[in-house]
């Protein structure tokens, strides 16, 4: 049997240049599935992202996916990509075996937790603070180039990954430490700052953008007593779920988000096609 994909539309091209197009997953002729695919404006190398890859449950089990995906990945190459990325979520097994299968790498996860508006109380010598503009300013350009190496570690140039840091970070807080529904906090414990906190609203929820413990006051709870103070605001600030973005690979990070409870709700992966 043969299975390949065959258009249901014609190619769209946007005016920003995109290109999108969706597919029937045929089996010797007969629909099997669907598959829409299309390409994102972005950092890093012209990439394609699968939107959706579904099979239908009858024959499922059968090798289909993994065609159906493959073929998909050499639509990509004649649209000129070099990537391809999709978003899986957390509670699907097969969908995550299948990209191991064909050499997909995950790049991140977002996961979640609902808040119970629990009382935080700080531990002795600890206590919070907002954020001072002085303060603001070397925060917003170490967090930069942070999240630059991060990206330029999964595979995006540099310039790319500073263009999108300056992005991400400027969109977000396109006044700063003033800016609406996001809340900019230091820990200090005796006293010393020992770490930062930049909880925000986003979608409904509240969501940490960023938590980090200084390098010099690590492994002593100052990263657990910030997320709780995360949840605490979120409390606050009236809103009963709260998510994170986790890069792969930052074992300690992960580790320290599932003791607290939080699960995953989706996977960012990608794959270089070659």
């Amino acid at each position: 049997m043969t299975t390949t994909l065959r258009p249901t539309e014609p190619l769209h091209r946007a005016a920003d240049g995109t290109l999108s197009r969706r597919y029937q997953v045929c089996v010797n002729s007969r629909p099997v599935g669907r598959v829409h695919l299309a390409t994102e404006l972005g950092a890093g190398p012209p990439a394609a992202r699968i939107h959706e890859l579904r099979i239908d449950e009858p024959d499922r089990g059968r090798g289909r996916g993994t065609v159906a995906a493959l073929a998909a990945e050499e639509v990509a190459r004649g649209w000129g990509c070099r990537q391809i990325v999709l978003t899986v979520p957390g509670d699907a097994t097969a969908a995550l075996a299948l990209t191991r299968v064909l050499g997909y790498v995950p790049r991140n996860r977002i996961m979640e937790k609902a808040v119970d508006g629990s009382a935080l109380v700080l531990p002795p010598g600890s206590a919070d603070r907002p954020m001072t503009r002085d303060e603001y300013e070397i925060w917003d350009r170490v967090g930069r180039q942070r999240y630059a190496e991060d990206w330029i570690r999964r595979g995006l140039p540099e310039a790319e990954a500073l263009a999108k840091a300056d992005r991400d970070f400027g969109g977000a807080l396109p006044e700063g430490p003033a800016t609406a529904n996001m809340w900019l906090s230091v820990l200090e414990h005796e006293g010393v700052p020992v770490g930062e906190l930049w909880l925000g609203r986003r979608g409904g929820q509240a969501f940490v953008y960023d938590v980090g413990v200084r390098a010099d006051q690590r492994g002593h709870g100052h990263g657990r007593t910030l997320m709780r103070l995360a949840e605490v605001r979120a409390t606050a600030a009236g809103l009963d779920r709260i998510g994170l973005n986790v890069f792969a690979g930052n074992t300690p990070a992960e580790r320290l988000y599932e003791s607290l409870g939080y699960a995953t709700t989706a996977y960012h992966l990608y794959k270089t096609l070659l």
